[in-house]
């Protein structure tokens, strides 16, 4: 075998291979790694141009890429628990790599950088709401009377309300919205599901992470709520919600949820409601059976 074959072995062996890049998405994080003499880059807007360079050469080269949200903080944490030198690149890239199978990436697929930035720090937002909520239902434990896991039984009840509110809802695209206002901050899930021909598309991942608040709201009865806009061509958006009462969800009028939309956030004032919205109340969501229980312990 010449030389040249196996350089050309080699090229092709690197199109097979997937490769994930740790991006400092912002100036702050930029900055906290120029403390590293081995980190060389010295402009973040440089280094941003850099990459977006880097991604659109292994694109073209057959290469797939995925980005991570590198964190100077964990990654300053990952070294030290592990006991390596966070002054290599040899470091970073062994945080990167697992960054790729536990942390929020997104894969490049020619895109501009500056719409992949603003996804990625998304995924992040979401994964770290996921946690977030997730941890604070473990916490929950189990009941001191009957022994029932309060989070899996939150989990289970609110799973029940998210089927019953999406076969419900008029066809169309949904749009949802889930707030819970815990004492250190409040935790918000968004999901996206659309309706064709009967059928209802989602995805599983942001599903999960909607109930899991969903199920945090219910099981630690704290307040919050939950809003849904449809959309169809043809008709009126249709905005309607609930509110969290108790360990369920009590409808919201269509005057209520008209001043919630209606209503500056900040400053309390009026605004002019959109054209072609309805407010209106929820449709009846049945019997769902019995909502999970709180004992005191």
């Amino acid at each position: 075998m010449t030389h040249t074959d196996d350089l050309t072995m080699r090229r092709v062996l690197r199109r097979e291979i997937a490769g994930t890049i740790g991006l400092l998405t912002d100036e702050h994080d930029f900055r906290a790694m120029r403390r590293y003499r081995s980190f060389t880059f010295e402009d973040h807007r440089i280094y941003l141009q850099q990459v977006e360079a880097l991604l659109k050469t292994r694109a073209a080269q057959g290469t797939h890429t995925t980005v991570a949200l590198f964190d100077p903080e964990e990654y300053a944490d990952y070294c030290a628990d592990r006991g390596l030198d966070p002054d290599t690149p040899a470091s970073r890239g062994r945080f990167t790599a697992e960054l790729a199978a536990t942390g929020p990436t997104v894969p490049y697929e020619g895109q501009p950088l500056t719409d992949l930035v603003p996804t990625l720090v998304d995924e992040a937002v979401r994964q770290a709401t996921w946690d977030y909520a997730s941890a604070l239902l473990a916490r929950l434990g189990t009941c001191a009377t009957c022994g029932e896991d309060l989070g899996r039984s939150a989990f289970t009840h609110a799973s029940a309300l998210l089927v019953r509110i999406l076969d419900t809802a008029p066809p169309g695209r949904r749009h949802l919205v889930c707030s819970v206002s815990g004492a250190a901050e409040p935790v918000v899930a968004v999901l996206h599901a659309d309706d064709h021909d009967g059928t209802t598309e989602l995805d599983e991942t942001e599903a999960l992470e909607f109930t899991t608040v969903l199920a945090l709201g219910i099981a630690t009865r704290g307040p919050g709520g939950l809003v849904m806009r449809t959309s169809a061509p043809g008709t009126a958006d249709r905005v309607y919600g609930w509110r969290m009462r108790g360990n369920g969800l009590e409808p919201l009028t269509a005057g209520e949820v008209f001043d919630a939309y209606c209503t500056d956030a900040e400053s309390g004032e009026l605004i002019s409601p959109e054209s072609g919205v309805d407010y209106c109340a929820p449709p009846d969501l049945g019997d769902l059976g019995p909502a999970p229980h709180r004992h005191r312990h």
